[in-house]
């Protein structure tokens, strides 16, 4: 086979994989503007016949949509910028500053990666209820705070920071937090960008603790709002598939303005690492 014929195969393949995975969400936003049992009809119709925008208004003006996206934006923005922050001073300490216990402690965080996080689901639920969080927002921050994957991730890709630039600047005077607030975190950007959309994307996705934890439908995010409604509304497909579009927009929207950053920093980093 010629060298032109391979890549016209390959490309073949790679455009046909790329159909079979966004055909369904092209299909599911055809079906979100589709008159209500529209989608029920046999056979189902690819497009809509008359377009309506009536699925989308029922979200946000009686089901309550809009305050469900104001609680999944306010948590996860939350988590996002408090477990950057924590992530980042704790991967950073790990990787360059010298203290006791330092490698065992960085052993024991990357043992407890192996433990299912449904193990401590019970445990910290009751920890959360004798702090009086259950049913808060802080019951989803909280344990979010800061995670073993993201020490992990800052701590192999700040391993590659030249010690010398540290220790110039503390020749010069600075301390600790300027030295990481000034030098470390510009040298961090790539990794902060990747560790920042992970985060974003794991808590707008998350659902069974924000299920466990919240109790009270006002504080209910995306996606557990969407799995209320569609027991609600079992048989308004067009419904359930406006509501889907709603869920998943914001976060297509994020990744796609930021994949660039987002694939360069998983690239530095496994050089780095």
């Amino acid at each position: 086979m010629s060298p032109r014929m391979a890549k016209a195969v390959i490309n073949g393949l790679l455009i046909a994989a790329a159909a079979v995975a966004i055909a369904p969400l092209l299909y599911m936003v055809s079906v979100s503007f589709m008159t209500p049992g529209e989608a029920s009809a046999l056979p189902p119709p690819v497009l809509p016949t008359h377009w309506t925008l009536a699925n989308y208004r029922q979200l946000f003006l009686n089901a309550g949509m809009g305050r469900y996206l104001f609680n999944s934006l306010l948590v996860s923005t939350s988590i996002t910028v408090v477990s950057l922050a924590f992530n980042l001073m704790a991967g950073y300490a790990f990787a360059k500053l010298e203290f006791k216990g330092r490698a065992r402690l960085f052993q024991l965080l990357l043992g407890a990666l192996v433990i299912p996080a449904q193990v401590a689901m019970l445990p910290l639920f009751l920890l959360l209820k004798y702090m009086g969080l259950v049913n808060t927002y802080g019951a989803v921050i909280v344990p979010a705070l800061a995670t073993i994957f993201g020490i992990f991730l800052v701590r192999q890709y700040a391993s590659g920071i030249p010690d010398d630039l540290m220790e110039a600047a503390r020749i010069d005077g600075a301390g600790e937090f300027r030295i990481f607030a000034t030098i470390v975190m510009p040298l961090l950007k790539p990794i902060m960008v990747t560790l920042a959309i992970f985060t974003f994307l794991a808590a707008w996705n998350d659902f069974m603790w924000p299920l466990i934890a919240l109790t009270g439908q006002e504080h209910y995010t995306l996606p557990i709002a969407l799995a209320s409604l569609s027991r609600e509304h079992v048989q308004d497909s067009e419904l359930m598939m406006a509501g889907s579009v709603v869920t998943i927009l914001p976060v297509l929207v994020l990744f796609l303005a930021l994949q660039r950053y987002y694939l360069e920093g998983l690239l530095l980093g496994s050089v780095k690492g």
